[in-house]
């Protein structure tokens, strides 16, 4: 199997899979897709500086603020899997991050996880680019 192109989960089969195993694909896309668009921006950064740049748009705090601002965006199947996510109890929240928020992070990394494993590219790409056109400040106040 190429480990580099997911297998591809139909819409059933990826609804049974546990919303924590959704968020962690979820956020292996974000993170990619966050550390790439920062090095397209500024491909002279050094690896520390990508690293710190994108921890502002990953961090719990600013998933649950991109989550919340484009949330009139998601359809009736994303919200599903959006609230999944977030009602999924974790056994440890990161101790820099409020819960609500971590819990909002989860959701929507859940829904990341769930659009890339059932090959919604469209979608995923959407909601991605979407995120890149918030005002970052406002993510971090």
């Amino acid at each position: 199997m190429d480990y580099l192109k997911s297998r591809k989960y139909d819409i059933q089969e990826a609804k049974t899979l546990n919303p924590l195993t959704l968020a962690l694909i979820g956020d292996a896309v974000f993170e990619l897709f966050i550390r790439n668009y920062i090095l397209d921006q500024n491909g002279e950064l050094s690896a520390h500086k990508i690293h710190i740049r994108a921890i502002a748009y990953v961090k719990a705090s600013a998933q649950s603020k991109i989550v919340n601002a484009l949330k009139e965006e998601l359809n009736e199947e994303e919200i599903y899997i959006y609230k999944r996510g977030r009602n999924t109890k974790s056994h440890t929240v990161p101790k820099n991050a409020d819960v609500k928020d971590y819990r909002n992070a989860s959701g929507f990394e859940a829904l990341l996880g769930y659009l890339y494993l059932t090959g919604q590219e469209d979608r995923l790409k959407f909601i991605l680019e979407e995120t890149i056109k918030l005002d970052l400040k406002s993510l971090n106040s």
